[in-house]
């Protein structure tokens, strides 16, 4: 069945709002001619684009990309920073049917490498500095033979390849999006490596306009609204609902670094009613609030996710929100947007007193789709079978059925075996997740299947585990690894991140944590405790624990008898 391009999305909003600001970037950052605003009772100066501008600027990029020779079904790596053009470039791309790849240049060079490999792109779209990339990594741009520069500037001049900007200059005439089917790719994007090497997810139209729907009716998120996304590809969702984008002053690689004495203004000056981020950069902003007595009075929903959110964080942000919540949505990057639970119901069953061994609750699945508890497996699973499903209470595998399910990995078809499961023309995604449903139809977390350990006493769980350990007020936090071969009996250990400077010795608080273990079943068999100063996380969200990583140092550690 003929499809529309979603690119479309972009075309309407300017067509119903032509004049509503569509982009705001921070005046430090944008290259690009947008027109320079000061917020009254702001310092900060920003840079500031229409819906009509935004349309404008992205046919005058399609034209001007058509002309060099790129073509509906070509891939086009895109390295730019996030701002207007990013936004610009990505829906010049899809108007012509060409497939956006996005990678995280912070993965590091080999997994880069590994990356481009595999998705073989025809393009290359990416800001001055970023063409480095092809001298340092040739075999990986060899079938990159169209070099496009984005952003202007001295060294822009000694590359060879179309300069974006100059050559648009010359098309003032609008670009009808290419038709597209149903099965055509949108965009790729490459997990965060978080459990291994990077896989490119792939998205078609339809998915990505389920996604769209899901932020809308789901979430709740109207035209008129304004977001802060601080994972940057969720910027490319705003234009299909009418909302403005305000993006956030930040490295985007490192969240960790977020300054909120930087973001708190953008949130005040152009009264942000919804954002996304990691816990790490809320966990900085509230920190940022509470000390200087502030509120964040337009915030009508913060979404977190990319790791467990804390209880403590929750209670914290509800302080600065006195018009707003948090979402604490499921999903992950092969099927974004799953289920989400609010903060008030979160803390409430946090104040009845959940017992440590029931995970981390992320609310009902959303009404579009179901999810479902299999047994724990790590051989492929060819075709459904009903009688997989485990009643409620039991722990085992989440799996995924829903339009937003993505259906393979690019040229994995290992890695698609192993995480799809067809039924007939529909394809259920397993999460590589751990859980349960409760009576009430509501999904509860427990851990990555990576990450379970398999001891002689039976299965221990990371999220349940840690919450035990998490409790102790001198524990920023904790990992549970196991010692010895995957896939046999395996020796449990726990690595304790503490609080920075903290005055008990490392010999009182590993007492103190084995006693806490000893109170509860599943717990009480881990015995061996190691100290590490600061622990390994992923790129993205800077929040997901690399317990491969700390698995490693562990056993380097029990070897040579040392501790951190």
């Amino acid at each position: 069945m003929p499809s529309l391009n979603v690119s479309l999305w972009l075309d309407r909003s300017a067509e119903q709002f032509p004049n509503r600001n569509a982009v705001i970037t921070p005046g430090h950052s944008s290259s690009a001619p947008g027109r320079k605003d000061r917020p009254e009772g702001h310092r900060l100066t920003q840079y500031v684009w229409t819906f009509s501008e935004l349309k404008q600027t992205a046919d005058a990029y399609a034209w001007t990309m058509h002309d060099c020779g790129l073509r509906q079904g070509d891939r086009a790596l895109v390295m730019i920073r996030p701002g207007f053009g990013f936004v610009a470039v990505s829906f010049a791309l899809l108007k012509i049917g060409v497939v956006p790849v996005y990678i995280d240049p912070g993965m590091g060079l080999r997994a880069m490498s590994q990356c481009i490999k595999e998705v073989r792109p025809d393009a290359f779209v990416a800001i001055p500095v970023a063409h480095i990339f092809p001298l340092l990594l040739p075999a990986a741009f060899r079938t990159a033979h169209k070099r496009i520069i984005v952003g202007g500037g001295a060294l822009a001049g000694l590359l060879r390849g179309e300069r974006l900007a100059k050559a648009a200059a010359a098309h003032d005439r609008p670009f009808e999006p290419v038709r597209v089917a149903g099965t055509d790719e949108a965009i790729i994007a490459f997990t965060s490596g978080s459990t291994g090497i990077p896989k490119g997810v792939q998205y078609t139209h339809p998915m990505l306009d389920a996604l769209m729907k899901t932020l809308r009716d789901e979430i709740g998120i109207q035209q008129g609204e304004v977001d802060l996304p601080i994972l940057p590809v969720f910027a490319l969702f705003n234009p299909a609902l009418g909302v403005t984008t305000v993006m956030p002053d930040m490295n985007p690689s490192k969240v960790a670094t977020a300054d909120p004495t930087r973001l708190v203004p953008q949130i005040q000056a152009n009264r942000v009613t919804t954002t996304f981020g990691s816990p790490t950069v809320w966990r900085r902003v509230a920190d940022y609030c509470l000390q200087h007595g502030l509120q964040l009075t337009t915030i009508k929903r913060i979404l977190i996710a990319g790791a467990p959110v804390p209880v403590e964080l929750l209670r914290d942000l509800k302080k600065i929100l006195p018009g707003g919540t948090v979402l604490t949505p499921y999903g992950a990057t092969e099927a974004i947007a799953l289920t989400s639970i609010d903060l008030d119901e979160i803390l409430a069953e946090a104040d009845r007193g959940a017992h440590p061994d029931s995970g981390v609750c992320v609310g009902k699945p959303f009404s579009h789709g179901c999810l479902h508890i299999i047994p724990i497996s790590d051989e492929a699973i060819d075709r459904w079978d009903p009688d997989l499903v485990l009643p409620p209470g039991r722990i085992g595998e989440i799996v995924a059925r829903s339009p937003v399910v993505t259906h393979l990995y690019v040229n994995r078809p290992q890695e698609t075996a192993r995480a799809k499961i067809r039924d007939g023309d529909a394809v259920l995604h397993r999460m590589g997740d751990v859980g349960y449903l409760d009576e009430e139809g509501r999904l509860w977390f427990c851990g990555r299947k990576s990450h379970r350990v398999v001891t002689e006493h039976g299965l221990l769980l990371p999220v349940p585990c840690e919450a035990v350990f998490n409790r102790h007020l001198q524990v920023a936090r904790t990992a549970l690894v196991g010692l010895g071969p995957a896939g046999g009996k395996q020796t449990p250990l726990l690595v304790v991140e503490p609080i920075k400077d903290t005055a008990m010795n490392r010999k009182q608080l590993t007492a103190e944590l084995l006693q806490l273990g000893a109170r509860h079943e599943h717990t009480r068999h881990i015995k061996q405790i190691l100290f590490h100063p600061r622990f390994p996380v992923d790129v993205r969200h800077n929040a997901k624990i690399q317990r491969e990583r700390l698995r490693t140092w562990a056993e380097g550690q029990r070897r040579t008898g040392r501790d951190a």
